[in-house]
């Protein structure tokens, strides 16, 4: 799994962070603080990358919680099927299926021999936007 550990009080809004092991990016933080006998506690609210639900975590601030390593790759579309479109990486020329985008503002600039940024967060590649 390609992630990190982090302290949930180091969070920041527009950050990433799994929560159920979808990885999200952080809508908003909240800290209180510490009291008279308890810790900070630490609020979360992040929205999914690739499928847009809402997330919470409420933890104690010092509670460590993985982030993902985002790797952005630029690729060109070979192929568009019914699910899925065939594309090949710019750098190293791998050839592989991506899901198609939900977006349709996307879907409809998607066309052959279009170059498309695609972003593969633990083991997951999706198209994120068409150049």
């Amino acid at each position: 799994m390609s992630t990190k550990p982090v302290e949930i009080g180091a969070l920041r809004e527009g950050s990433f962070v799994v929560i159920d092991g979808v990885p999200c990016r952080v809508v908003s933080m909240e800290k209180s603080k510490p009291g008279k006998h308890g810790s900070a506690k630490g609020r979360v609210v992040a929205v999914g990358i690739f499928d847009g639900t809402k997330r919470n975590i409420v933890a104690p601030a010092d509670t460590r919680v993985d982030v993902p390593l985002v790797e952005k790759r630029n690729a060109q579309v070979i192929a568009i099927m019914q699910d899925t479109v065939q594309v090949m990486d710019l750098e190293n020329y791998e050839t592989f299926e991506i899901k198609k985008p939900k977006d349709e503002a996307l879907l409809a600039k998607l066309a052959n021999g279009a170059e498309i940024e695609y972003w593969d967060m633990l083991n997951e590649k999706n198209i994120m936007r068409v150049k």
